[in-house]
């Protein structure tokens, strides 16, 4: 297998499907919630948008909407809020088309199965669903026709693992278990990795803005970091964790370094602010409305709980690139291995993330 063979975004990429315990069904509560604190500001913006413009029908899209409870949590918001502010001004409620869009190897099933339950619990509103697999780095939907666009947690990845990670022969540039950014990273890994999200987000603004509407709204919520360099670790420090369990792996002969650690590596991409406005302004389709920076505050959780949540977390994201690359009977070993470490790091010094939120009108 090959590095462009085993790292295939499109083909391998999707989080953990069904109701299992290493689903991500079961193990997104930290993007649900860190999500909580910011859902009022995407509600407020298609809400607002809807009173002004009041489209018969209200198309919206969810990039990257993966499966389980956080998929249809925004919609229920939304139609709550629309039913009441039709009954403050006694209009007839819209009609909603939401578009479900992630990768082809996403468990859409699993999506799909809950529809039943949401409609009955979600009347007087009519919602018609539909899913769109395909990457979001490219055209989805015909031109002009939605109202609303919506990503969370989604365009910190990548489109690819940077090609230019890699020397001519195929080798990674950096020697070694990194499968990230770090502190000794070769310039031209940084270098790749920026080049690589310039490229990703400046195709995904293109694109979005051939298929939304003149005044349509749109809200990103994604990772991302605080410092113009990359010295923040509030994000690259579950990779280094990842990396350091591969390692412990290695050396107990459990995992070839050469063959196969060296070669996996992640297709991840915390940007900062000063990255995305660029990307926003080169485009010029689109203006700021907001653009906000914010963190959970998880102290009070303890820090085993939290390191747990973590370590389930990363696992429900990364188990299919890993068993796709490393093949079966990795992934065991490997997160118990992982979790130790979280938990050991946490005890030591609390490390959090930071997410950007961002909210563009379409101009022209």
């Amino acid at each position: 297998m090959n590095k462009n063979e085993s790292m295939n975004v499109k083909k391998c990429f999707h989080m953990n499907g069904g109701l299992g315990a290493q689903s991500y069904a079961q193990n997104s509560s930290l993007q649900r919630k860190t999500r909580g604190m910011v859902d009022h500001i995407t509600i407020n913006t298609i809400v607002e948008f809807y009173l002004k413009e009041e489209p018969q029908c209200l198309n919206i899209a969810d990039l990257g909407c993966s499966s389980g409870p956080n998929t249809f949590y925004l919609v229920k918001q939304i139609i709550n809020l629309i039913d009441s502010e039709c009954k403050i001004k006694s209009q007839e409620e819209p009609e909603l088309h939401v578009f479900l869009n992630d990768l082809p190897a996403n468990d859409f099933n699993s999506v799909f199965i809950n529809l039943s339950e949401f409609g009955r619990k979600h009347g007087p509103t009519s919602v018609f669903f539909a899913g769109v697999p395909g990457s979001f780095y490219g055209r989805l939907f015909p031109r002009n026709s939605l109202h609303f666009i919506h990503s969370s947690y989604c365009l910190h990845w990548l489109s690819q693992v940077p090609p230019g990670i890699f020397d001519e022969t195929g080798k990674a540039i950096d020697k070694g278990t990194q499968i990230y950014i770090s502190e000794k990273s070769s310039p031209l890994v940084l270098k790749a990795y920026c080049e690589q999200f310039q490229r990703d987000f400046s195709l995904f603004l293109k694109s979005r803005s051939t298929e939304i509407v003149l005044g349509g709204r749109m809200v990103l919520v994604m990772l991302g970091r605080r410092t113009s360099d990359h010295s923040d670790k509030g994000v690259s420090f579950l990779w280094e964790l990842l990396s350091e369990a591969f390692n412990i792996m290695v050396t107990k002969g459990e995992i070839e370094e050469e063959q196969k650690v060296e070669s996996y590596k992640t297709h991840f991409y915390a940007p900062s602010m000063v990255e995305i406005e660029t990307e926003v302004k080169r485009d010029g389709s689109f203006v700021i409305d907001r653009f906000d920076m914010f963190e959970r505050d998880d102290e009070h959780e303890g820090s085993t709980r939290n390191g747990n949540e973590i370590t389930n977390a990363i696992r429900a994201i990364q188990e299919p690139m890993i068993v796709h690359h490393f093949g079966e009977g990795v992934c065991d070993d490997l997160f118990k291995l992982y979790g130790e470490l979280v938990n050991q790091r946490l005890n030591q010094d609390y490390v959090n993330a930071v997410s950007l939120i961002l909210v563009l009108t379409k101009l022209s």
